[in-house]
């Protein structure tokens, strides 16, 4: 039987100098500024005793278990932002001594007390909050996809690393001990070299491929609309927006690729050291210009690097997943289990998994985070030991944040290299928008052959709301 592991931490000094050497010679983007924020700001220094003070951007929805599980480590909860005027009053009776905002400008603004602040708004607001916050000191958890564009990435990883703010990103998996194992079998060797990458995801669990509606129903009294659009541009409001199904509209979200990538794509970025892509290709179900496609399907080319071979990653989404040939191996593997009665599992791919492909065997993970992961052919592994440890296991992926903001190692998920790892996802929605194969430049940021897709890259800002 396929041995089935469940451990691949704090980042090591070794990767976490690799990821700073990355952001120091990534393209500049000095001159950016903020509205509103301090000319230099620097974190206040907090003792492993002290209570943080955090504020939340985003109180609803992720942001409420991502401050619930801050409030379990005993830190002060002192401002709560929310657009919608219900849920914000509910969050504020669990915290009664949190100050209510709903323009979270002036959160930042009016709090001077605040250590560190929670982003988990749609994904347009993560980089005007977060560049906001880390610019007058605040360390920042953000929820992922970390931001809506390819150019925020890279300025957000910049701005980190210029505050020196503790920052994580909300990709939980990273703190699995499962995924942290798979990262140090792959890099041992166990499967040789690697060099296919197969993604799938379940998603979008929420409309995709629509138009934008033309009527036009009145706001309801508890949405601030023009604190949703933000950034955006302006449109009517409509429910087809939000609460939450903002996901599938480029205006406001990341389509399937950018809500589950940042996890699902997580293990092999990192076991792989996937740099910089020289080619996407995106195909899908078609594509309007207002929302994302109902499906997809995406390849990213890289290149040799760093003694590893040429990678090839095929992400899918919206029902589309890998080739039964190429997943023979796998399905195989399926077939041979039984479910919790006892009866042969059916010969299909999970709703979501990632395959990897090297020339002396697979790993094949079913779920989402690279948690739990097998080796194939199993009986190739049988008596596989595995190699030694070499990455910490991680006291808990929220406590990793919080740690670092009272001085401790670097998070896992920090913005060093999550946001590397968004860039780079996001360029799949560029090239989805594209409608073409895109050759890239990655430290230059820009395509080769597809000038065009610049306004991809690096979005315009409704006034106010620029960086």
């Amino acid at each position: 039987m396929a041995k089935k592991y469940f451990f691949s931490s704090s980042l090591t000094r070794r990767r976490f100098l690799e990821s700073c050497a990355l952001a120091s010679a990534s393209l500049s983007l000095a001159g950016c500024t903020t509205t509103g924020t301090s000319a230099s700001g620097r974190p206040r220094q907090i003792s492993a005793n002290e209570k943080l003070n955090i504020g939340v951007i985003g109180a609803g929805g992720k942001g409420e278990s991502d401050t619930d599980e801050c409030a379990k480590q005993h830190e002060n909860i002192v401002a709560l932002c929310d657009i919608d005027d219900n849920r914000l009053r509910a969050r504020g009776e669990k915290f009664p001594e949190a100050r209510l905002f709903n323009d979270y400008r002036k959160m930042l603004e009016e709090v001077k007390e605040l250590d560190a602040v929670i982003v988990a708004t749609p994904d347009h607001h993560h980089a005007p909050a977060s560049i906001m916050a880390m610019k007058m000191g605040k360390h920042v958890y953000c929820q992922k996809p970390l931001t809506h564009s390819v150019y925020e990435a890279r300025l957000m990883r910049q701005t980190a690393a210029k505050y020196k703010v503790a920052t994580q990103m909300g990709n939980q998996g990273s703190a699995e001990s499962g995924l942290r194992r798979a990262i140090e079998v792959i890099q041992s060797g166990a499967i040789g070299s690697v060099h296919q990458v197969h993604v799938w995801s379940n998603r979008p669990i929420w409309p995709q491929g629509m138009d934008r509606p033309t009527d036009t129903p009145p706001c309801p009294p508890n949405i601030h609309w023009d604190l949703f659009l933000g950034p955006a541009p302006e449109r009517p409001y409509h429910p087809a927006y939000q609460p939450f199904k903002w996901r599938g509209w480029v205006d406001y979200g990341t389509g399937a690729l950018g809500d589950m990538a940042c996890h699902t794509a997580n293990m092999p970025f990192r076991a792989l050291k996937l740099g910089y892509p020289t080619s996407i290709e995106a195909e899908s179900s078609g594509f309007n210009g207002e929302s994302y496609p109902k499906s997809s399907k995406i390849r990213f080319e890289f290149p040799a690097r760093e003694g590893l071979a040429p990678v090839s990653f095929f992400w899918y989404d919206g029902g589309n997943k890998p080739s039964n040939d190429t997943a023979e191996m796998v399905l195989n593997y399926i077939a041979k289990q039984k479910d919790k009665e006892g009866n042969p599992r059916e010969r299909k791919l999970p709703g979501s998994g990632c395959l990897l492909i090297g020339d002396k065997g697979h790993i094949f993970s079913p779920d989402d985070y690279g948690a739990q992961f097998y080796l194939l052919p199993e009986k190739q592994f049988v008596d596989f030991k595995g190699p030694d440890q070499t990455i910490a296991r991680s006291p808990g992926h929220y406590k990793e944040w919080l740690d670092a903001c009272k001085g401790g190692k670097p998070a896992f998920s920090n913005f060093d290299i999550a946001a590397y790892l968004t860039e780079i996802i996001l360029l799949g929605c560029v090239a989805l928008r594209a409608g073409k194969k895109i050759e890239w430049d990655g430290p230059k940021m820009r395509s080769t052959n597809a000038p065009e897709v610049a306004a991809f890259v690096k979005r315009e800002y409704r006034s106010g709301w620029k960086i």
